[in-house]
């Protein structure tokens, strides 16, 4: 396979919207975006992302372990009970009733503060309640995977978790946000990135980023800022991305 027809394989650079998307087509223990944020400790966590899928499966929607823990902040779509799965060190939450159509696009947001121990979903502008799952900071290294279920920390993927489908807008904040800062999110327009960090206290946003198929990989270290902006990453000239 040619690089580009590798590349176009996990990344849809441009859909006749132009969207940038993370574009997973086929079911795989393989292929998956890798994101390992240099900021380590987290006492909050919100994560929030636009995808579409047709699978009627159990499938992941995002996955952070550490080495403690495979599911240290997982989102995850549970199908036989039609529910959204949260995932947060040893405690795991489901929220049911949600319209999670085939075929749509749909914008899916998962918060969590240490200090309550509180999560909540947010899908499509719409809030669930909030429900305890786990107290006390992420501490540990930890590593964020697109596409595939963590069953270890960085690895041990499962076909049948895997995501299919496209993502875009993934956006990440170390603090919980509040509702008026999520249906200006889920009601505003495609913001044409694949990933964006957002750190309290000006800490400059810096991730490694790998893209991994079944295929051997293609090493661009370090990209230049037109290489970034082509993938559609939001980073400094510091990061690294494996295509």
């Amino acid at each position: 396979m040619e690089v580009q027809e590798e590349r176009q394989a996990v990344l849809s650079f441009f859909s006749r919207s132009f969207r940038k998307n993370v574009h997973l087509p086929q079911p795989t223990n393989t292929a998956h975006v890798r994101l390992n944020p240099t900021k380590q400790g987290y006492s909050a966590i919100t994560v929030c992302h636009r995808s579409v899928t047709d699978l009627k499966r159990d499938h992941v929607l995002f996955s952070l372990s550490t080495p403690t823990y495979d599911n240290g902040f997982l989102t995850f779509w549970q199908n036989q009970n039609q529910e959204i799965q949260s995932y947060v060190g040893t405690g795991s939450v489901a929220y049911g009733g949600w319209d999670y159509k085939p075929n749509t696009w749909h914008s899916i947001c998962t918060t969590w503060d240490s200090v309550t121990g509180l999560v909540q979903i947010w899908f499509d502008g719409k809030p669930s309640i909030r429900k305890f799952v786990h107290s006390g900071a992420i501490t540990q290294t930890v590593i964020v995977l697109l596409g595939q279920d963590q069953d270890s920390h960085g690895g041990r993927f499962d076909i049948n978790q895997s995501f299919v489908g496209m993502m875009s807008d993934v956006h990440m904040w170390d603090y919980t946000l509040s509702p008026f800062q999520h249906i200006s999110w889920s009601e505003a327009q495609f913001t044409h990135v694949v990933l964006d960090l957002t750190w309290r206290k000006g800490v400059v946003p810096h991730v490694d980023i790998s893209y991994h198929t079944n295929k051997t990989l293609v090493n661009v270290k370090p990209p230049t800022m037109a290489v970034l902006l082509l993938w559609g990453i939001q980073s400094d000239k510091r990061g690294k991305i494996e295509v």
